[in-house]
């Protein structure tokens, strides 16, 4: 008895001794380990080098470009792509991923197990985080060294990264053949969609490819990535993620046999914004991607009919915001025969006759004209200026609404005449346009035919004037610098704005054109080299530009028969719901020709058909009140006061006009009263017997 407990405690001594040098040992040993994770940790940097993508207003990709080794890669979070494709991904890589540590030590036994009775590999021990392991470091042979090293790496990545962390980069860096690596260049390439939107065969096969990426690429090996598809598609029915009969319908797709290009929307946009990218960011444009894949089909289709060597370039603009929602450069960034890399939008070309309706909207914002006011059409001689008609021909007496639909040259030069060149062109500086002048000119009366530069963004911003209301917004698009000044104008009051818009809106569409409900106008560019169409709706404006890049003349070119069409067709395509224009605004008239006053009647002629010379008088100048004087009144109350009106100079009689309708009577005094019907903003305006005229506004209070 007494001996065998002697043994007891010899056997209790060692077993305290044998456990306290494990514990030990198990101590060295982890701290070494701790020691060694920390100096050799594991390569993941902070942020994977990835395809610098350009996106639009929605975060949707317009355009990625390959990183700098080559490869399509594009940064995948787990909310990006489809969640069956992700629970089919671990089911047949890793069944245990959310259990283990990084090693899955069953599967490592079985795969031994298998390789043991067969003399080859059979199945692979691997974890979702050993790939990641061998990913992030690529080994140099298939050596039991280089497996002991993935799964040392594995535990260090599990020690850093989430589940979810890990699953991202995983679908990240995945080999899908070729220059695809990660799911979404995979599903882009293969697909033309996003892995979001995967159906059960599409996530079967991109589980499929990364395993044997170059032997199962669809796109050289259609019948062995078909049988891969399918394997996944047993092995998910076998799990229970898949019922038969839907595995089996998605047997029947098809696979697909080519690779797709990436989405290149928005070239020029995009290279434009290019440098500014920044490692692990993306870029965003203000385009929207379903509006630019409508433009930029319209365009190419476009330019196949017109010809050789001609292009298009469109902008389409949100006029209350400034904010562009699709451009076209050119017909094509890839064809050379057009130019296709030069960006048409931002290339200074003859507008043609696009700015008569800002010479006529001044006409109005003046007193100087009504809609049916009578304006002669036919030859005349200003100082030497002799302005044709488009077609050679003349018309006589037509309506300034007649010569504006028309795009009659003789009348808007003889308005322009009357309100001034370089009125006009302060009023585009204004609004943040500035035409280009030839060099050492003044502005002359060729402006209003195209005598002067602009760009076609330059024209969508003056036309958003018109869209807005007469408030013009600064476009952008995004590639724009960060501190690029953005600004509203005027560009023409709100009265003259509505006259303007209600004659563009009577324009007869072109042949075969669907009804949208736009004001539009055309232009052509002296010796047939630039066609122009710019329209809107109540809310949207869209530019169109045809023409060669070299500004080589088209015959038969022109406007109305060559860009009007594609305007009509990009407002469909671009899928925008269209919106009403405005109605007409309170207080705004268009009388009729028989109730315009004696002044308005008609825009002043000679006898010899040329437009009268100035009188020696004066021009007329209202002198009270100022311009933008704020006057109380008494508006709002019953005691309302009346206005005393003053001018000087012009000769009489005179007509006055208060927002645009004609105050009772015609008078030969310089002085006259105005009643206001209530407080706000007032234009008066005063046109004297030659049908020069003067204006102010005022606030009344």
């Amino acid at each position: 008895m007494r001996g065998s407990a002697v043994l007891s405690k010899k056997f209790l001594r060692r077993s305290a001794i044998a456990a306290a040098s494990l514990s030990g040992f198990a101590a060295i040993a982890a701290a070494t380990l701790w020691q060694l994770d920390r100096a050799f940790p594991p390569p993941l940097p902070a942020a994977l080098t990835v395809s610098t993508e350009v996106q639009d207003r929605d975060g949707q990709l317009l355009r990625a470009f390959a990183t700098p080794d080559g490869y399509w890669r594009l940064a995948t979070r787990l909310d990006q792509v489809d969640r069956q494709f992700v629970d089919m991904l671990v089911i047949y890589e890793d069944k245990r991923f959310w259990d283990h540590e990084g090693v899955d030590v069953l599967a490592l036994a079985r795969a031994a197990g298998q390789f043991a009775t067969n003399g080859r590999i059979v199945s692979g021990g691997s974890t979702l985080s050993m790939q990641l392991a061998r990913l992030t470091e690529p080994r140099d042979s298939r050596s039991l060294g280089s497996k002991l090293k993935q799964l040392l790496r594995a535990l260090q990545i599990e020690r850093r990264l989430s589940k979810g962390e890990i699953l991202e980069r995983y679908l990240t860096l995945a080999p899908y053949g070729g220059n695809l690596e990660g799911v979404r260049a995979a599903s882009l390439a293969y697909f033309g969609k996003e892995p979001k939107r995967l159906d059960v065969s599409e996530a079967a096969l991109l589980v499929a490819l990364p395993q044997l990426p170059e032997k199962r690429r669809p796109d050289r090996n259609l019948a062995i990535a078909h049988a891969a598809r399918d394997r996944v598609l047993t092995r998910m029915v076998a799990s229970g993620l898949l019922g038969e009969r839907e595995a089996a319908r998605a047997a029947l797709d098809d696979v697909p046999a080519s690779r797709r290009p990436l989405p290149a929307l928005a070239a020029h946009a995009a290279y434009a914004v290019l440098p500014r990218a920044v490692p692990g960011h993306k870029l965003r444009l203000t385009i929207r991607k379903s509006v630019q894949e409508g433009l930029e089909q319209v365009a190419r289709a476009a330019a196949a009919r017109l010809g050789p060597r001609l292009s298009v370039a469109m902008v389409l603009a949100d006029a209350r915001t400034g904010d562009i929602l699709g451009e076209v450069g050119s017909a094509d960034y890839f064809d050379a025969s057009r130019s296709g890399w030069i960006d048409m939008t931002r290339i200074v070309r003859s507008p043609g006759s696009t700015l008569k309706p800002f010479i006529y909207g001044l006409a109005f914002e003046q007193g100087l004209v009504a809609q049916e006011t009578l304006i002669d059409d036919r030859p005349t001689d200003f100082s030497g200026y002799r302005p044709k008609n488009f077609d050679m021909g003349y018309q006589g007496d037509v309506s300034i609404r007649q010569a504006l639909q028309l795009s009659l040259n003789v009348p808007a030069i003889s308005v322009l005449d009357a309100v001034g060149p370089a009125r006009l062109l302060a009023r585009f500086r204004q609004a943040g346009v500035t035409p280009i002048l030839p060099v050492n000119k003044a502005p002359g009366l060729a402006i209003g035919l195209g005598g002067v530069g602009v760009t076609l963004r330059d024209l969508v911003q003056l036309y958003a004037g018109l869209a807005n209301g007469g408030k013009a917004h600064t476009l952008h698009d995004g590639t724009e610098p960060a501190n690029a000044e953005r600004s509203t104008a005027t560009i023409l009051d709100d009265q003259a704005n509505w006259q303007i818009t209600d004659i563009l809106s009577g324009v007869k569409p072109p042949e075969g054109a669907a009804q949208r409900g736009i004001a539009y106008k055309t232009g052509t560019s002296y010796g047939y080299r630039d066609a122009w169409s710019v329209g809107f709706d109540g809310r949207y404006v869209l530019g169109v530009w045809v023409g060669r890049p070299d500004a080589g003349a088209v015959p038969g070119l022109s406007g109305y028969v060559s860009a009007a069409p594609i305007l009509f067709e990009g407002f469909v395509r671009s899928g925008l719901a269209a919106v009403p224009l405005p109605g007409q605004l309170a207080g705004v008239t268009r009388p009729r020709r028989d109730d315009l006053p004696v002044t308005l009647a008609r825009f002043g002629s000679g006898a010899d058909g040329l437009v009268q010379a100035t009188p020696t008088e004066p021009a007329p100048t209202i002198i009270f009140p100022p311009d933008g004087a704020h006057v109380d009144l008494a508006a709002t109350t019953a005691d309302a006061t009346p206005l005393v009106l003053k001018l000087q100079g012009g000769r009489a009689p005179f007509r006055w006009l208060a927002n645009g309708k004609p105050l009772v009577g015609i008078d030969r005094r310089r002085t006259a009263t105005w009643q206001p019907d209530g407080a706000g903003y007032s234009t008066l305006t005063v046109i004297d017997a030659a049908g020069r005229a003067a204006s102010v506004k005022v606030f009344v209070e």
